[in-house]
């Protein structure tokens, strides 16, 4: 049986997500699965294999032209394959169509606007807003979305803008606190200060007990302080809404 010949220093590869970068006066890619790419550079992905559809660095990813080691060794200062993949996945360029920016714009837009939907209220009625509401004030205020950052960091960059437009507030965090010890009567006042709204509170042989609302910009402070004296911090909500309430979109 005869057999195929193929040059060593072509890879063929298919369906694939070109990162590209010049470097040294030479252009060096690398292919990766679609999707991937902004997953790795969110931090959302931390499996390099999951990114990569191979160790290799390429000179042209479409034609499988793979980058000779000493123009690695010129650009980079070394020839550590998987190492150079790591700088060109996260400063490279990621090759796409338009159709396909588009798409992801698109997709993350509306990303952005359940994000916020599903963290704010209505201050007013205590009740989410439809997501098609929360969108359409995004395009009021011109809202454009960065592709490099990921959807929960612009919703949180987005909501003082959309104030602007609609009354508009973080939904209060529902959390239980339990903190025992000779430091949990000093730790009940410290907390108190940061609480919108206590529920409850009871005392159980010297243990603590609290039920109240937070606003979630006190979420981390509130958990370092109780870190300290190792106590029970427990969200039970995400959301303050009446009871009986529906959201229709």
């Amino acid at each position: 049986m005869s057999k195929i010949f193929t040059p060593t220093n072509q890879i063929r590869l298919t369906n694939v997500a070109v990162v590209r970068m010049k470097k040294a006066g030479k252009r060096f890619e690398i292919a990766c699965y679609k999707n991937k790419v902004i997953s790795w550079r969110n931090k959302l992905e931390k499996d390099i294999d999951e990114v990569l559809q191979t160790h290799t660095v390429f000179i042209n990813v479409s034609k499988g032209q793979v980058a000779k080691k000493e123009d690695l060794i010129k650009a980079f200062g070394t020839e550590n394959q998987t190492e150079i993949c790591k700088e060109i996945l996260t400063k490279g360029e990621l090759q796409v169509s338009d159709k396909e920016r588009h798409s992801a714009l698109d997709s993350m837009f509306k990303d952005i606007a359940t994000t916020v939907a599903d963290k704010c209220i209505n201050p007013e009625t205590k009740r989410p807003y439809p997501v098609t509401m929360i969108e359409k004030a995004m395009k009021d205020i011109h809202f454009s979305v960065k592709p490099n950052r990921n959807a929960k960091q612009q919703a949180l960059d987005v909501i003082p803008q959309l104030k602007t437009v609609m009354p508009l507030d973080r939904a209060q965090m529902r959390v239980r606190i339990l903190v025992s010890g000779k430091e949990a009567r000093k730790l009940r006042d410290k907390i108190i200060k940061l609480v919108t709204k206590l529920e409850a509170e009871e005392w159980d042989n010297g243990t603590l007990n609290l039920i109240c609302l937070i606003d979630p910009g006190h979420y981390r402070e509130i958990d370092q302080l109780i870190s300290k004296v190792s106590g029970l911090f427990e969200l039970l909500n995400l959301k303050e809404i009446v009871e009986g309430d529906e959201i229709l979109e």
